[in-house]
């Protein structure tokens, strides 16, 4: 019964500051070419290049294809600055540009354009004035805003990942939870602990992540504040406490209890922490996820003899079975719009990450590894975000196109890092 329902059964830093450092393979073959030049600041460089932070992110999603550095021999800083021709030669579709002001101590104000080149039209034109210790976010804003005046769908390059990071020393195993930004900066650490953490899951709001804990023996479910640092527990009993998920209006956790002798689906009710037992069934039902509107959760049971993703309607408690294919299909993770669920698909003891389309019911691999795990959707549902191992087995964290073209590792230098969870937009 592999990792989900090892759990059930078993689990299974000192440097609170690591960066997971990405790399990234591949592309798909229909990317866009997008130029994003070099912006232009008469008063000398920035302490971060705005500019590269745009192209990584952009090169990130497999969507577009920046063209190289090396390429880009004019830096326009306004409208009239623009020969198009250069750009067609480049067989850019699109070009970006910006020009840089300060307006006040450690402020300054980026002025950004975005034409199509084969159009010649300009589609977008913002004033963004940020202080100098913003200048990460600020690129992933208006990489958020390229993305979605290009093709349509919010970006995610502002968001934030929590993950669980595993490192030893001298003295022993330590475990931290995390959160970072989506491209692996700005690190933070919200817990550490000689025993296992485990399962970090986003409120709606991105401003609490529920997780497991082992700090006192036995498992207990906590909810974290971002904002004020305080922690409130939130489930204790004997036996299993594990896998919260937030419901989608940010009053329910669902999770898995085996205080009544099994484990099964319950609801904590996050004001009162009254607590509603959902299914009820000799086998182990765990990994709760809601659908966007919250009448249904999917989870993994293996009532029907092996693991599978299940659903049950809230209000009805009805059980209908979701997953067939294969001998292993566990934790569910709903896309955005409801049309995939990312999983994790074991055959032979080999497990990959599946996306199952609903409407169809039919399932394509995603990964290549064969302990591949923990999947979870980008907010905007154009990625798949996934725990495996690299070549040095190394626990790392890969984000995949849902084509499967554009992959981008997430590596620790010091350690291991599991379990991601990737936060709601803005």
């Amino acid at each position: 019964m592999r990792k989900i329902f090892a759990f059930i059964f078993l689990i299974g830093s000192h440097n609170a500051f690591s960066q997971l450092n990405i790399t990234i393979d591949g592309g798909s073959a229909t990317a866009i070419p997008i130029a994003i030049t070099d912006f232009v600041y008469a008063d000398g460089p920035l302490s971060t290049d705005i500019s590269e932070v745009i192209r990584n992110d952009l090169a990130r999603s497999g969507q577009f294809k920046p063209l190289n550095k090396d390429l880009l021999v004019e830096h326009p800083g306004a409208d009239d600055d623009i020969n198009i021709g250069t750009w067609r030669m480049l067989k850019a579709d699109y070009l970006a540009y910006a020009s840089i002001q300060s307006v006040g101590v450690e402020r300054i104000e980026i002025r950004f354009r975005l034409t199509s080149v084969a159009e010649q039209k300009q589609l977008l034109a913002l004033t963004l004035p940020i202080k100098t210790d913003q200048l990460r976010a600020g690129a992933h804003f208006i990489a958020d805003k390229i993305y979605q005046e290009i093709l349509g769908i919010p970006g995610a390059f502002s968001t934030k990942l929590a993950y669980v990071t595993v490192s030893e020393n001298s003295s022993g195993i330590h475990y931290q939870l995390m959160v970072a930004d989506a491209d692996g900066y700005n690190p933070q650490s919200l817990v550490t602990s000689k025993e296992p953490l485990m399962s970090p899951a986003w409120s709606p709001d991105r401003q609490k992540l529920a997780y497991v804990s082992f700090e006192q023996g036995g498992s207990a479910i906590y909810l974290q504040n971002l904002k004020t640092g305080e922690r409130t527990l939130m489930a204790s009993f004997k036996g299993i406490n594990s896998a919260p998920k937030f419901s989608p209006d940010g009053r329910h956790l669902a999770v898995t209890l085996s205080k009544g002798g099994n484990p099964d689906i319950y609801s904590i009710d996050l004001a009162s922490k009254a607590v509603t037992q959902l299914t009820t069934h000799w086998a182990i039902d765990t990994e709760p996820e809601w659908s966007q509107d919250g009448r249904q959760i999917f989870f993994t049971s293996d009532r029907g003899g092996k693991p599978h993703i299940y659903q049950i309607e809230v209000a009805s408690k009805d059980v209908s079975r979701v997953t067939f294919e294969g001998d292993y299909n566990a934790r569910a993770s709903l896309s955005p719009d409801q049309t995939y669920i990312a999983l994790v698909h074991g055959n032979n003891n080999n497990f990959k990450i599946g996306l199952l389309h609903r409407p169809s019911g039919t399932l394509q691999l995603l990964s290549k590894g064969s302990q591949d795990e923990s999947p979870t959707f980008a907010p905007n549902g154009s990625m798949v975000l996934y725990a495996t191992k690299n070549n040095k087995n190394q626990g790392v964290l890969r984000a995949v196109s849902l084509d499967g073209q554009t992959t981008n590792d997430l590596i620790l230098s010091d350690g291991s890092v599991r379990e991601p969870a990737w936060s709601p937009l803005n």
